[in-house]
């Protein structure tokens, strides 16, 4: 069996292929040209998944082999305005990636969606696995892009193709050479550059965790089902404590309410982008932090196995990694 990741150099991408390497397996690695963080004891490809023909070798020359494809490559993007390449790389990219797969027969492919592809339910209810997606039913250009990505895979199911597709919740952890926004905000904290907090939170998962989910897939997941590779609902206050608690610097105290942040979201958005760096807040992020984020993995808890670890333990494992890394 030959693994193929896409967005291996990525947060999620990253951690699949170390898990994968550990388990003895034939790994190939899909990174964009000039990647500084490219993962070693690999078969390296270079290429960009908006550019199908740069992707093609790929799939090629397995010697015998079958395939399974894990699709990590996209962006996570909290940005109020459409973006060309949000949607490029996460609506045309998976759509190259699909056609790929259907081309070459690949044995499995596995989609890494999100929660936000799945609509948001009243009331705080229980959100579930869905087999019909809708761009038009959920919120924010990352929604959208993710649910028409997801709605291509489940199409191409139809046609014959053995896929799987992943929701994962709010990605937390180690491993993260990037500035994804839950690694932007521990590293703001620590630097003392926090010095207020938001009312609210969202379901906050492992990476670690995520990407033995998606492995168990390779193995146990069922031809056109979805899996929420989600943890729990933790408020952005208790994030913020446990991070006092392991690290013992300053407490944040202030929070600031929600309808406060909306105001200022717009500006804060802005000012980031002038200074190119990561917004925390944006109209998006704060529409999420006061989100229904009551997601359920009891289904892939039941048929994977899926299991997830302390939230105390993750942050301190990242506290632990940024510093290694000379971060923080």
């Amino acid at each position: 069996m030959i693994y193929l990741i896409t967005g291996a150099a990525g947060h999620l991408g990253s951690v699949i292929v170390k898990d994968l390497i550990k388990k003895k397996k034939q790994v190939r690695a899909l990174v964009l040209p000039n990647e500084k963080h490219a993962p070693k004891d690999v078969e390296l490809y270079y290429g960009d998944i908006c550019d199908k023909e740069s992707i093609r070798e790929c799939f090629e020359n397995l010697n015998g082999k079958k395939m399974i494809v894990i699709h990590c490559a996209g962006i996570v993007s909290i940005t109020s305005k459409f973006n060309q390449k949000v949607y490029d790389v996460n609506v045309n990219g998976t759509k190259n990636i699909v056609d790929l797969c259907k081309e070459y027969n690949v044995l499995k492919l596995i989609y890494v969606s999100s929660v936000h592809a799945l609509p948001e339910l009243k009331n705080n209810k229980v959100i579930t696995e869905i087999t019909k997606f809708n761009a038009e039913e959920v919120i924010g250009l990352y929604a959208k892009t993710k649910s028409e990505a997801s709605a291509y895979v489940m199409e191409a199911v139809k046609q014959g193709l053995n896929a799987c597709i992943v929701h994962p919740s709010g990605i937390i952890g180690p491993y993260d050479y990037g500035n994804g926004h839950l690694t932007t905000l521990i590293i703001d904290y620590y630097k003392g550059r926090l010095p207020a907090g938001v009312n609210g939170g969202y379901d906050f998962v492992d990476v670690r965790d995520v990407a033995n989910g998606i492995i168990l897939i390779c193995d146990k997941g069922i031809c056109g089902e979805c899996y929420i590779l989600s943890n729990k609902y933790f408020k952005v206050e208790e994030i913020l404590t446990l991070l006092h608690d392991i690290s013992g610097k300053k407490k944040v105290s202030i929070y600031l309410p929600i309808w406060f942040i909306k105001i200022i979201a717009p500006l804060t958005e802005f000012y980031y982008k002038m200074l190119n760096q990561t917004p925390l807040f944006t109209p998006y992020s704060i529409y999420t932090l006061s989100s229904n984020a009551n997601f359920s993995h009891k289904k892939a808890t039941k048929e994977l196995g899926y299991k997830t670890r302390d939230m105390k333990d993750t942050i301190t494992d990242t506290i632990t990694w940024l510093k290694e890394k000379e971060r923080i």
